[in-house]
């Protein structure tokens, strides 16, 4: 079985599966906050890691990303082990981009996609987000302003599916890190992210 952790009501009417980013694991800060501040009577969060992840969780070696048919196994893997009849998928960054790749076949309640690659850093020219154009599943996309993956104006140019709902982060870049003079906080910004995907879950 799958290491994982849990927050929340075990017996929520909600489940949020919420995958890491190629870089950090499940205990990353920002995932923490995420988890701990969504999670309640009405929503279990169960976070947990991709197998190049567990690896490196038990021998400390740093690892690329496993490739894609493997991550998209795992996805499958974990949302059948955690079945659930309001099951919601979420991603920080390749976590999400693969959880956006099996959700229509897969038919969760929806989609959350925090921060999603829409290309390299510096490189428009290699899109991976052309499958969000016909994506049928309810989808809250989540991005910094700043996303060097994907900011505001290059996002302004990509065909989005009516299914997803974009949400920028106050001048937030890929982990949501906004300026000192912008004004906004970084725990401001995880707030307002949570609020908004508390929202999502519960309107679906």
């Amino acid at each position: 079985m799958t290491k994982i952790l849990t927050n929340g009501n075990a017996q929520a009417p909600n489940r949020v599966l919420l995958a890491h980013g190629a870089g950090a694991g499940m205990d990353h800060s920002v995932m923490t906050a995420l988890a701990e501040g969504l999670a309640d009577e009405q929503i279990q969060v169960v976070r947990f890691e991709f197998p190049y992840m567990q690896k490196t969780r038990s021998d400390g070696r740093k690892r690329p990303p496993d490739r894609e048919p493997v991550l998209l196994a795992h996805w499958r893997g974990l949302a059948a082990e955690f079945a659930h009849p309001r099951l919601f998928l979420a991603g920080k960054s390749m976590g999400g981009r693969m959880a956006s790749l099996v959700a229509d076949e897969l038919a969760p309640k929806g989609l959350i996609l925090l921060g999603f690659p829409f290309h390299p850093p510096g490189k428009p020219e290699r899109f991976r987000g052309q499958h969000l154009a016909t994506m049928a599943t309810p989808t809250l996309l989540l991005q910094g302003e700043r996303d060097t993956f994907g900011n505001r104006q290059d996002v302004a140019n990509v065909d989005l599916s009516e299914a997803v709902q974009p949400c920028w982060v106050n001048d937030g870049d890929h982990s949501f890190m906004p300026r000192k003079s912008s004004g906004f906080t970084l725990e401001q910004n995880l707030e307002a992210i949570v609020a908004r995907m508390r929202s999502f879950i519960l309107a679906q």
